[in-house]
């Protein structure tokens, strides 16, 4: 399952999104990351690798919200690990993020294993 063309393009212009995520049974919790489109699919990673709390959260519980102007989607997180994905996320963060001075820290071999899939969920 694809988002509907119309969320594709406002998660592709939309420099932050909130990702909204929670343990099975626990408080929900808010933060900020990036989103990137490429083709059909809509990916993030976390640029703290798999120590940050919404990656842990979401992989514990794969069901999550997006925030973004405008828009409210719920989403899963599923892991985009194989070579393929992993090329697709980290060349479109280059696009998308290119002139932010963090764009490398998404881009280290230690993070790229926490890419996700976003999907309609």
């Amino acid at each position: 399952m694809r988002f509907a063309p119309g969320d594709r393009s406002v998660l592709a212009e939309t420099e932050e999104i909130e990702i909204e995520t929670a343990l099975p049974g626990g408080p929900a919790h808010r933060t900020i990351i990036w989103v990137v489109v490429d083709g059909d699919d809509a990916f993030v990673r976390s640029y703290k690798g798999a120590t940050a709390r919404w990656y842990r959260e979401a992989v514990a519980n794969p069901h999550v919200t997006i925030h973004a102007p405008g828009l409210v989607l719920h989403a899963r997180a599923v892991a985009a690990v194989d070579p393929g994905s992993i090329r697709r996320t980290s060349d479109a963060l280059a696009r998308k993020y290119g002139g932010h001075d963090s764009t490398e820290l998404m881009l280290r071999p230690g993070v790229l294993d926490t890419t996700l899939r976003l999907t309609p969920g």
